[in-house]
């Protein structure tokens, strides 16, 4: 339902700005995880989405929850009707219980799978600047269901 992107070196949010090969996933191969922790204790997981060599990973920054909703608001420790159930970075990875042992996953095959959905749905794309951070906040990287409650945020009017 909502996700950023981080570029390469020239993105000063990404972490090929400035944490440059430190990590070797961002690198890698499109279609792996690339799951790290935001200020020591929050899980963020990433799809990573250039070929090997060039750096670029999509954030997942919130999802719909289907199945599995009563384990998820059990990490949680939220009602399972919730909205907020897999919203933000963080709380998306707590949900999924996703961590960084996940990192280098398999997207394709797995546990951690992103596939089409089972049938087409109509829906808007809305696409805004990025939040939660400070390099590059501005840049209209991040992109969401418009009018989906399942989104971690909405942008606020100007």
């Amino acid at each position: 339902m909502e996700t950023e992107a981080y570029l390469g070196p020239e993105d000063a949010a990404s972490h090929a700005a400035f944490r440059p090969r430190s990590h070797a996933l961002f690198y890698g191969e499109g279609g792996h995880a690339y799951v790290y922790t935001a200020y020591g204790m929050h899980a963020c997981f990433n799809a990573v989405a250039n070929p090997a060599g060039q750096p670029g990973c999509v954030l997942v920054r919130a999802l719909e929850p289907l199945l599995g909703l009563r384990a998820m608001a059990r990490r949680r420790g939220i009602g399972a009707e919730s909205a907020r159930l897999a919203t933000g970075p963080g709380n998306l990875c707590r949900a999924l219980a996703i961590t960084v042992a996940d990192s280098g996953a398999d997207l394709t095959a797995g546990r951690l799978v992103i596939a089409p959905p089972d049938r087409p749905r109509d829906f808007t794309i809305a696409r805004g600047p990025r939040i939660g951070i400070t390099r590059a906040a501005d840049l209209p990287l991040r992109f969401w269901v418009a009018d989906h409650r399942h989104v971690s945020r909405l942008p606020r009017p100007r």
